[in-house]
């Protein structure tokens, strides 16, 4: 029963509940202020170094010989989802806050998970390979597409990628994730071996960020002009978003290119997530004023809806493959 729980509910969300709760009571003000966002953007190159020696070129390269598939999944990733915020960005009502309406448009640009998509496509017995290959291309592309895509799309919503956001980006995100890539053939295993230290420590630093945001939004009063209808409104518009997505992977994957199981349970589960950790950084230098709080929200939910979601769908991906391996 606890292990079904926790499948359904991430007890990493209940932490940023409790760090979004604290930053409500508590936020970071002053020289505080300052010193905390020092040491989220420490945090920021050091994950993203994280990412750069976990990633293995090989293992995003390995798997060409299904274009098809990797194509897909990065086609939902960076053109499906993209298309479907901008559909619900103009079915929102006009009432709803626009930092909402960013962050959603936010979320659509992101990359695809790795660990979640992977761990998912292993429980419904699909093709882990690929799953492999498919997270780590949407990854790797992703520290360059999804600063682009949201510059572009963002354009309405006041967002300009000036030459500071570029050089934040380029010194937070893409030195630190090369310099891991660079060094992974001498780090990789050490990494690797260390793999659960290594994950407190950088689920830590998304904490950290998310205190950050949250007390800019607490300090400058953000926080007033969010209601509780907007986050009802929002929670079925996310909903609307991930049912879409999983409803277009699947068609496609069934009906237009005949993908085998195994393949699609690889597109249902690597098309249609967004990372968190991946987001989260990104936000925190492309949105650098109080609304970043209110802006990473869409995120944050998403994430946990995405969760309950596939892990219901994973079991009932790998009671497929047992009935058809029964039947055989």
């Amino acid at each position: 029963m606890f292990h079904r729980l926790r499948q359904l509910f991430d007890p990493y969300i209940a932490l940023m509940l409790l760090v979004v709760a604290i930053a409500a009571i508590l936020p970071a003000r002053g020289q505080g202020a300052a010193i905390a966002g020092m040491a989220a953007d420490g945090g920021i190159v050091f994950l993203f170094f994280l990412y750069g020696a976990r990633l293995s070129p090989q293992a995003a390269l390995g798997g060409l010989l299904q274009w098809p598939l990797h194509l897909c999944v990065l086609t939902s990733t960076f053109i499906l989802f993209p298309l479907l915020g901008k559909a619900l960005e103009y079915l929102s009502p006009a009432s709803m806050p626009p930092e909402i309406v960013t962050g959603l448009m936010f979320l659509c640009v992101l990359p695809s998970t790795v660990q979640s998509s992977i761990a998912f496509t292993s429980i419904a017995r699909g093709n882990v390979p690929a799953a492999i290959c498919a997270a780590s291309a949407s990854n790797m592309l992703g520290v360059f597409i999804s600063p682009l895509l949201a510059g572009w799309l963002l354009k309405t919503q006041g967002l300009e990628l000036s030459f500071g956001i570029f050089r934040d980006i380029t010194l937070q995100l893409l030195v630190p994730f090369l310099a891991g890539q660079v060094l992974r053939p001498w780090i990789g295993r050490w990494v690797e071996t260390r793999k659960k230290l290594l994950g407190y420590a950088d689920r830590g630093s998304i904490l950290l960020i998310i205190y950050v945001a949250f007390s800019k939004g607490v300090v400058s009063h953000m926080w007033s002009q969010f209601e509780l209808p907007d986050l009802l409104v929002l929670v079925v518009m996310l909903s609307v978003l991930l049912a879409s997505v999983l409803i277009v992977t699947g068609f496609v994957a069934r009906r237009i290119l005949r993908f085998s199981l195994q393949d699609e349970i690889v597109l249902q589960f690597c098309g249609s997530k967004k990372s968190l950790a991946s987001g989260l950084p990104m936000a925190s230098i492309l949105f650098a004023g109080p609304q970043v709080g209110i802006v990473v929200l869409p995120l944050m939910l998403f994430h946990q809806l995405q969760l309950i979601v596939c892990a219901i769908l994973a079991r009932h991906y790998a009671s497929r493959r047992e009935d058809i391996g029964a039947n055989l």
